[in-house]
């Protein structure tokens, strides 16, 4: 059984720096597959060009190739000749309880393979970020660490490192990797929201995004949640209707977005 500091030191090796290119800081990635690809939060990876920068000092160019901003996951590939990559291995996140021992490793301000311990606090749903599950843990984290990996106490990834929330570490469930690897990105509108009395103001539209393509605007309220809105869009549905206001409250439009296939597996 491999004591504690090598299963650290595993997990270090499996860590990498993230760069985005065009973007002030970074953040952390994980290698899921020898062959080059990583995993880090779509946060992280805002352009569609990013370094990577490897445990041993190597900085290599990286491409974006898959992003579900919803679940705040990106997918990274990185190529040469004779990297040598040590991949991780993932973990049951479902398997999860609380107080199970887990361990972070990322990049707080700038620290390469940086490492951090704690407990697992609880697993589930928070308010305000939708119905899916999320990992809790009482590992300490600073900027830099999203996009980083926390594992089991054996080594095996249960989370990718996203946020701090009321002082609390928290995680996109491992499952949720394996399956956005497996299945590429979930649907999305492509815009930027934030909730206000009415429902959900777009502060950004993405070009070429559904929102877009729908002629939705910035300063449109939609109406309802972000629950009803995530429902929506993974009802399998090929086109979901929306109603909203523009410009005033007098009146409630309405608009069918189409929304795009979903994004090729990472």
């Amino acid at each position: 059984m491999l004591s504690f500091g090598e299963v650290a030191e595993r997990l270090r090796r499996s860590t990498v720096q993230v760069f985005s290119k065009g973007a002030r800081g970074g953040g952390s990635g994980v290698i899921w597959k020898n062959d080059g690809l990583i995993l880090t939060n779509a946060h992280v990876a805002r352009h569609t060009g990013a370094q990577v920068q490897l445990w041993d000092g190597r900085r290599l160019d990286a491409r974006v190739t898959s992003v579900d901003s919803r679940r705040d996951l990106a997918a990274l590939r990185i190529h040469g000749d004779g990297l040598d990559l040590a991949a991780a291995t993932p973990g049951d996140s479902s398997a999860l309880r609380p107080g199970e021992l887990v361990i972070a490793v990322g990049s707080p301000l700038g620290f390469a393979g940086a490492v951090s311990t704690g407990v697992v606090h609880s697993t589930g749903p928070l308010p305000g970020m939708g119905r899916q599950n999320w990992v809790r843990a009482d590992v300490q984290l600073a900027p830099g660490n999203s996009g980083g990996p926390l594992a089991d106490a054996r080594g095996h990834v249960i989370g990718i490192n996203t946020a701090i929330v009321n002082g609390l570490g928290v995680a996109v469930p491992g499952n949720a990797a394996v399956e956005f690897v497996r299945r590429g990105a979930r649907p999305s509108l492509g815009v930027t929201l934030r909730p206000v009395q009415l429902g959900l103001e777009i502060l950004k539209v993405e070009s070429g995004g559904s929102a877009a393509a729908a002629s939705l605007r910035e300063g449109d309220i939609l109406l309802g949640s972000f629950d009803d809105l995530s429902d929506a869009l993974d009802s399998g549905r090929d086109v979901v209707r929306l109603r909203f206001f523009r410009g005033g409250i007098e009146r409630v439009r309405e608009v069918f977005v189409p929304l795009a296939a979903r994004a090729e597996a990472a």
